[in-house]
């Protein structure tokens, strides 16, 4: 808008009170949550802030509510598996996006060491954020304790174990996936199939494994079953176990792509041709498994999806509403390599 010298300034509530037709304390109870409005006066001041191109200063607003006005990402993984394990860099730009579109910035936080912990909590002590969406947490955790001790809103990524009914929660179908996946490989001819789970700290580990013995029933072998912690490391590692423990295996579901990836350099180190003498199964699909060598079949999980309800609950929990949980279905995902 131009001022008197022709000059241009930013909108005001008073101009978008002024076009709307409604005095300036409407406009605010509209930005501010919208109690109290009329439908009518709230259509006419959101129409008006659309024409004006208003756009309120946050930190006015943060005075008046008594909020940051931003949230946190918080990784309780060590820092190098933001960048290394492509399922973080993922539900960061989903969550990220989810955000800017309700003018809501995100701060990303990292707290895989006690010492990031501590300085973690301080910061979130001091109301530096509204609340809080926790990425990957292992029961246990003592981050979980801090966010409940302090009564900070929080959302986590995955089933929070030990905190199901005290901690909303955004999760893909592991244990259906897991089902999912292992049927797959049997429904292939397979019958000696084996798994590398993930951490059983880990909702993903936990609850996909349950899958593959529900797939299996009475054939669940313990022998076929190998653990990782979700790096490619790990699942050379397992993989190298499987076939040392049960080399007459023909099938290993694999609990991430990442340790897949691992899984298939190790039986091509062996000689044992994918999907020929072994097949191969991942969960994930995010990215990695396409590129793999044969590209991978996999569970696929809606990372976009799940980032943005995270959003959402979160954004409940913060206006008072009662933690809830969803989830989300896990389709399969057929390549090569199963």
């Amino acid at each position: 808008m131009e001022s008197e010298d022709g000059r241009v300034r930013r909108p005001t509530i008073r101009d978008v009170a002024a076009v709307a037709g409604v005095s300036r304390g409407t406009v605010s109870r509209v930005i501010n949550g919208g109690h109290w409005v009329s439908p009518d006066a709230r259509t006419a001041v959101e129409e008006a802030i659309r024409t004006t191109g208003y756009r309120a200063n946050p930190h006015a607003r943060s005075l008046v509510t008594g909020r940051s006005n931003s949230v946190a990402f918080l990784l309780t993984e060590p820092q190098h598996l933001l960048f290394e394990d492509p399922t973080f860099s993922l539900l960061l730009r989903g969550a990220t996006h989810a955000a800017s579109q309700r003018q809501m910035p995100m701060v990303l936080l990292v707290a895989g060491t006690a010492e990031e912990r501590r300085s973690v909590a301080q910061y979130l002590e001091a109301g530096h954020v509204d609340g809080v969406l926790l990425i990957s947490s292992h029961r246990g955790n003592p981050m979980m304790g801090e966010l409940l001790r302090h009564d900070i809103p929080t959302v986590a990524c995955g089933v929070p174990l030990g905190y199901e009914g005290k901690v909303g929660y955004v999760s893909a179908d592991d244990r259906s996936g897991g089902r999912t996946m292992t049927q797959h490989l049997l429904d292939t001819g397979r019958r000696r199939v084996a798994t590398i789970t993930g951490p059983m700290d880990t909702p993903g580990g936990v609850l996909r494994l349950e899958g593959y013995r529900e797939a299996l029933g009475d054939a669940y072998d313990p022998e076929l079953v190998a653990h990782g912690d979700y790096s490619r490391e790990s699942g050379r590692l397992a993989m190298a176990e499987l076939l040392e423990r049960r080399p007459d295996l023909d099938a290993v579901f694999v609990h991430s792509d990442l340790m897949a990836a691992g899984a298939l350099v190790t039986l091509q180190t062996a000689g044992r041709r994918v999907p020929d003498d072994v097949a191969v199964g991942g969960f994930d699909d995010s990215g990695v498994a396409a590129q793999l060598h044969p590209p991978l079949t996999t569970m696929h999980q809606p990372y976009e999806r799940i980032s943005a309800e995270m959003v959402r609950l979160l954004l409940e929990v913060v206006d008072g509403q009662e933690p809830a949980a969803i989830i989300l279905p896990t389709p399969l995902v057929v390549r090569d390599s199963a």
